[in-house]
């Protein structure tokens, strides 16, 4: 349903504790998306063993806390940087695009660089929380340009709603946007079809008024 609304992709985020979603659904995922499937997973052996196993289009690579409800921010891609850098050769040797889930600073784009990624995903939490600081968007800008310039893919996520999605889906070298729980939770009210149909509105809108 979400693929002939409008989305070019599926993300699903298969966790350690299995919280949201199960294997089995992961499998099923992996030989029913007709679009582009990325898999969210914590730098973990077992989650790089299954992604090789159903071999997604895009792994992107996130950290993951027992207490916490939702992520809450970027991976640390400062400390332990040996597993993280073996996590990306691994996928990458397996053809897998990969992607590091990071916090919207130059220095954590930069390092990502360094890691191997071939997509950084801008955390665009506190830019959700915070949508009149504008430095907030401010701070998506520069890390984007960043990611750009290094010669990665920039894509952005978390907290993004039809409401806020206009500003960040402007920024010109953000090729791709990671929505989910606000289309899911509008969906209850105006049904999947039509809550991806307005989020994708307000991208292309975005898109539009921005010339790119």
């Amino acid at each position: 349903m979400c693929e002939l609304a409008g989305a070019d992709g599926i993300t699903a985020h298969l966790r350690e504790d299995r919280r949201h979603i199960q294997d089995a659904d992961i499998d099923a995922l992996a030989t029913s998306i007709t679009t582009y499937f990325n898999l969210e997973a914590a730098c973990a052996d077992e989650m790089i063993d299954i992604a090789l196993r159903i071999r997604p289009q895009q792994v992107t690579l996130v950290p993951e806390k027992r207490e916490e409800i939702t992520t809450e921010g970027g991976l640390d891609v400062f400390r332990q940087t040996e597993r993280t850098e073996a996590a990306v050769a691994r996928l990458k040797a397996a053809g897998i695009r990969t992607s590091l889930f990071i916090d919207p600073t130059p220095e954590a784009v930069t390092q990502s660089k360094k890691l191997g990624a071939d997509a950084v995903e801008l955390h665009t939490g506190e830019y959700a929380n915070y949508p009149d600081n504008p430095a907030m968007l401010t701070a998506l800008k520069i890390a984007a340009r960043e990611g750009a310039s290094a010669g990665l893919a920039v894509h952005a996520g978390h907290g993004l709603s039809v409401r806020n999605v206009r500003p960040v889906a402007a920024i010109r070298e953000i090729e791709e946007l990671n929505i989910g729980h606000s289309i899911v939770s509008r969906s209850v009210f105006i049904g999947l079809v039509a809550a991806v149909r307005e989020v994708r509105k307000e991208m292309d809108a975005a898109r539009t008024d921005a010339d790119i």
